[in-house]
């Protein structure tokens, strides 16, 4: 057959349902071959949207994200996505459309070097240049993207090898001698850190998205509670413990709550679960948690030692090694402890303060959550994405979905679109900043396509907020080119002219009825809610200071 009926073939074996792209020149072979395939097709107005979509997808449902975009501008524009997906240790195939073999290398017509540009930024890629190893290169692929640490894999395609005729011969079996992924941990590491951690007086739990990627909260609840333990996450390990839970703290960091990084830098023990110890975790690494001995715990050995000292590392997948290591622990009362965390936590709650002019952000989040507490949430990068992460209280894993490793503003509205598409029941909201949605704005035409229901919850204050706050307490209020000065554009007659609908929302008293309205519209929906310009994020640890060393105005 058609070697690009053979990839759409190949993409049906292995469960693809949906794909998010756009077609051009390269790549129009297998849009071809899509056209009579039973796998749904979003077209995207964008590439970069095409891939967040796809990583929103992978996020939401657990299952590899698939994404499509043709040769030289179409490959490029996928860069950022890819780019948040590794980062994130999202599994994701893109495949792109390549010229010719013949002209490669030549300054052809829309060629770019793409396995070349995307190698820092994917687990793995492949320029297909031998039609024979085409399917081979697909199943490859899909395996090497969702095993060990997930991540997205490229397959770069000639149109002359799509256009080429192969035997279709999918392989089921896999032999990759350079990749095998170690799942186990070492039996003895295990035991030397169920030992440690029975000894300890003051343990922390700290998980990571490798809880949630592994599919391993359910041992990780069961472990914190056997301890006990409390247990603080990083932004992408949110849900890997419901945060109702009363040993869960929330996450920590440079906006985490006072008494989670408190916890933190008071601990005797720190058992590590699927995270990197980014420096947004940590602050200042030569400080963190000075006292507590480390048990860290990750698929990827190259994690392990990287940025904090560890003291038992164990190679493996969270799901077995919190399998393991439970047998081992027995129940240890620290009342102590357990009294000196819940008085921090009373002592320093979040808070803010609402008033009756001016709608604060943290109002809007905490009635999304009143109103849709299961609701999927994903988010765009700054102020907002923060205020969502201190007020939206996740209670399962794959619920919150952001950009973490990366920070990529524009990521949160094609990742709702994603999320939606893979759960077409749930409700879905993307929480917004008005900076950060503009930069992905056009896939409300998509939206309206496709009849994507995502709600959009837009925190306006006409900044770029998040460095605002930055130039307002370091830079002296010299507020250099953080003003968007929008403020006569319509939102509302923005989503109005795409088809979707728009809403605006000055009041705080409107705020609640504008939520439940939206809420009851099976359509996308754009509110922009003009929130007080100048709400700073709070608690706050500046770059490079420890985690005691947080400001917070309001106590």
């Amino acid at each position: 057959m058609r070697a690009a009926d053979a990839i759409v073939k190949a993409l049906e074996y292995e469960g693809v349902e949906h794909i998010f792209g756009i077609p051009g020149g390269a790549i129009i072979e297998v849009y071809d071959a899509l056209y009579d395939s039973s796998i749904e097709h979003i077209l995207t107005r964008h590439e970069q949207a095409a891939v967040h979509a796809a990583d929103g997808y992978a996020r939401a449902k657990g299952k590899t994200g698939v994404a499509f975009a043709t040769s030289g501008p179409g490959a490029t524009n996928t860069v950022t996505g890819i780019a948040t997906a590794y980062m994130d240790s999202s599994p994701l195939v893109v495949m792109t459309g390549q010229v010719p073999k013949t002209m490669i290398g030549n300054d052809a017509f829309q060629e770019a070097d793409t396995t070349g540009i995307t190698m820092p930024i994917t687990k793995h890629n492949y320029l297909v240049t031998d039609e024979r190893e085409l399917l081979k290169v697909v199943r490859e692929a899909f395996y090497i993207a969702s095993t060990g640490r997930p991540g997205p894999v490229l397959i770069d395609l000639p149109k002359d090898v799509t256009t080429a005729d192969i035997e279709f011969d999918y392989p089921v079996e896999i032999n990759l001698p350079g990749y095998k992924p170690k799942i186990k941990g070492h039996p003895k590491q295990i035991k030397n850190a169920a030992e440690e951690i029975v000894k300890s007086e003051r343990p922390i739990i700290l998980a990571g998205g490798g809880v949630i990627l592994s599919n391993a909260c359910e041992e990780l609840r069961k472990l914190a509670e056997t301890i006990p333990a409390f247990v603080v996450t990083t932004l992408m390990g949110k849900g890997a413990i419901p945060e109702t839970h009363p040993l869960s703290l929330g996450f920590i960091g440079m906006h985490g709550s006072k008494y989670a990084n408190y916890a933190v830098m008071d601990a005797d023990l720190i058992l590590a679960v699927g995270c990197r110890f980014s420096d947004r975790t940590t602050g200042n690494v030569s400080e963190f948690a000075p006292e507590a001995k480390i048990i860290h715990i990750d698929v990827d050995p190259a994690e392990i030692g990287k940025n904090v000292r560890v003291d038992i590392p164990i190679v493996g997948d969270a799901k077995l090694v919190l399998s393991e290591l439970i047998k081992y622990i027995k129940y240890k009362q620290r009342k102590e402890w357990e009294n000196k965390v819940n008085n921090w936590r009373e002592k320093y709650p979040l808070k803010y303060t609402q008033n009756e002019r001016t709608i604060k952000p943290q109002y809007v989040i905490e009635k999304i959550y009143e109103l849709k507490p299961d609701a999927i949430v994903t988010t765009e990068v700054g102020q907002n994405q923060m205020w969502a992460a201190q007020y939206f209280k996740v209670s399962r894993a794959r619920q919150f979905i952001s950009s973490g490793g990366l920070g990529t503003m524009g990521f949160g509205f094609p990742a709702a679109m994603g999320a939606q598409v893979a759960f077409p029941e749930s409700t879905v909201v993307d929480i917004a900043g008005d900076g950060s949605f503009m930069m992905n704005i056009q896939e409300l035409a998509t939206c309206v396509d496709y009849k994507i229901p995502v709600k959009v919850c837009i925190l306006n204050n006409m900044f770029l907020g998040m460095v605002r706050q930055w130039q307002e307490l370091f830079y002296d209020e010299r507020y250099s080119e953080t003003c968007l000065r929008c403020k006569e554009m319509s939102f509302e007659k923005i989503a109005e002219g795409f088809g979707a609908v728009g809403m605006t929302v000055e009041k705080p008293s409107d705020v609640e009825d504008a939520l439940k309205e939206a809420f009851e519209i099976d359509a996308p929906i754009v509110i922009d809610f003009r929130v007080e310009r100048l709400e700073n994020v709070y608690p706050m640890v500046p770059a490079g200071a420890s985690l005691r060393d947080i400001i917070d105005e309001e106590y």
